[in-house]
């Protein structure tokens, strides 16, 4: 007999909608770079290579969040320690509007959730950093390849780029 799902993902948005707060992309823009605002970018590293992302967005993937959050997890990022505004956005809407509600279910203070994610920032900035591809023997070695995209993941990935370029 299969699952009877009983609050389904649209309710869940909706609700989450209700308890957090958003704010447009123009002036998303007007507060990116400034010291006490981190963008925070939900986005699937596919999503982030075939799209490019905002420059100097703190990338965090969905699933991880609430690990890096918490000063008692094992995977806390310190981050999430200061005393800042974190705008947090997916692609569209649902992933960074749910990510805002459970932040604040947390109890993190002065969280936003970009509305219209990341295809509406593309459309209120002028700049974004494009999405670095594999090239040359990189591309056709399929090893270096899946080790380069790992490394990404995890932040290492720039160093080994240039060695790589330069070599």
């Amino acid at each position: 007999m299969p699952q009877t799902i009983t609050r389904g993902y649209k309710a869940m948005v909706a609700d989450a909608k209700k308890a957090i707060e958003e704010i447009e992309a123009q002036d998303a823009v007007k507060l990116a770079g400034s010291s006490a605002v981190v963008l925070v970018d939900l986005r699937d590293p596919r999503e982030l290579e075939r799209d490019g992302r905002i420059p100097g967005a703190f990338h965090c993937t969905r699933g991880m969040l609430e690990f890096w959050v918490d000063p008692g997890s094992p995977y806390y990022k310190p981050v999430f320690t200061d005393d800042k505004t974190f705008i947090l956005y997916c692609q569209a809407d649902w992933r960074g509007t749910l990510a805002a509600a459970a932040l604040g279910d947390m109890g993190m203070a002065n969280v936003l959730h970009l509305e219209g994610g990341f295809g509406e920032w593309r459309k209120a900035a002028s700049h974004l950093e494009t999405a670095r591809r594999l090239t040359g023997a990189v591309d056709n070695h399929p090893v270096l390849a899946d080790c380069y995209r790992a490394m990404r993941r995890y932040g290492a990935a720039d160093d080994l780029w240039r060695e790589l370029r330069e070599a």
